[in-house]
């Protein structure tokens, strides 16, 4: 049995999608469970229930936490730990193997040019203090408890499913161009800026779930080089979708005093460093070892078009 805690996300959704080449036993635990293959096992769950999440991991073999919670900072300070202590304690206790989706937040902001596995955590914002903190868990459980995990890191993602869960370059720049109106960049255009497509990063973490000596690693999911900067993802979304690249540039400024206003706004503020600077995520380390390609930009960007229409 292979278990996916946070399964109706779009990384939950595409690792669901690429788990059925490795077992015909899949469970998708969330809230409201749907399923993505025909054999599915649903299990409504609440993650912030020690006994619930024990219930939804009895009897897996690996177990991954794709979890999303509110994009609040409060929210994540008080409920990221008390997820990830109950996910590594039933792991435990089911002898379970653990992968856990995680983010770049935790990296130190001073050069994110390129971001490797080994890059220095040194998180200057709340929210990637609380990833530190979370992983910091993991690997202490690894060490003192037993526990068998590994991490599979994202860039910021993108890609053809992402109707449950929110994404900055759809919801920014797609779909207000599809529509006609003004894309949005954040910070400044200038610079370069990585997206991992939601298919790479359900097929990888499916593989890496299933490879035994991928464990006690981080990996960085496989995604395109060379990624372009905020005024050329503008230009190769609107080429694609036939329309003018038309958008405007949300300084910290104007971000700050749309955060009066828009709680996602006043929640961006603290990972701006992230626009204002080359954001470049390497995952040369994953394709070498397992000899895969990632999806282009190019590519990547026709597939989210194409699902638009």
């Amino acid at each position: 049995m292979q278990t996916i805690l946070g399964a109706g996300g779009a990384i939950g959704i595409e690792l669901a999608k690429a788990l059925p080449d490795y077992t015909k036993q899949i469970r998708l635990v969330s809230r409201n469970p749907e399923k993505v293959n025909d054999t599915d096992q649903l299990l409504v769950a609440d993650l912030l229930n020690p006994e619930e999440v024990q219930k939804a991991v009895k009897g897996s073999d690996v177990v991954y936490l794709t979890a999303g919670l509110e994009y609040k900072s409060k929210v994540w300070e008080k409920q990221w730990p008390v997820v990830m202590r109950n996910v590594i304690d039933a792991c435990i206790l089911n002898s379970a193997r653990l992968v856990f989706f995680d983010n770049v937040y935790m990296y130190a902001p001073h050069n994110l040019n390129p971001m490797t596995e080994t890059h220095e955590i040194r998180p200057t914002s709340i929210k990637g203090k609380v990833r530190a903190h979370i992983t910091k868990m993991l690997w202490d459980a690894v060490e003192k408890n037993g526990l068998e995990a590994l991490i599979a890191r994202s860039a910021d993602f993108y890609g053809p499913l992402m109707k449950k869960q929110s994404s900055f370059l759809v919801e920014g720049v797609v779909k207000p161009l599809h529509k006609g109106k003004k894309a949005n960049w954040l910070g400044s255009d200038q610079y370069k800026h990585s997206f991992t497509y939601t298919p790479d990063a359900g097929k990888a973490t499916a593989l890496l779930g299933n490879t035994p000596d991928a464990y006690g690693q981080t990996w960085h999911l496989p995604t395109a080089p060379n990624p372009p900067t905020g005024k050329e993802w503008v230009e190769l979304i609107a080429a694609e979708l036939g329309k003018e690249p038309t958008y405007r540039v949300a300084t910290k400024t104007i971000v700050k005093v749309m955060g009066f206003f828009m709680p996602l706004m006043r929640e961006s503020v603290e990972m701006l460093y992230q626009y204002d600077r080359d954001y470049v995520f390497d995952s040369t380390k994953f394709e070498k070892r397992f000899k895969v390609i990632p999806t282009s930009y190019a590519e990547g960007v026709k597939e989210v078009v194409s699902g638009l229409r």
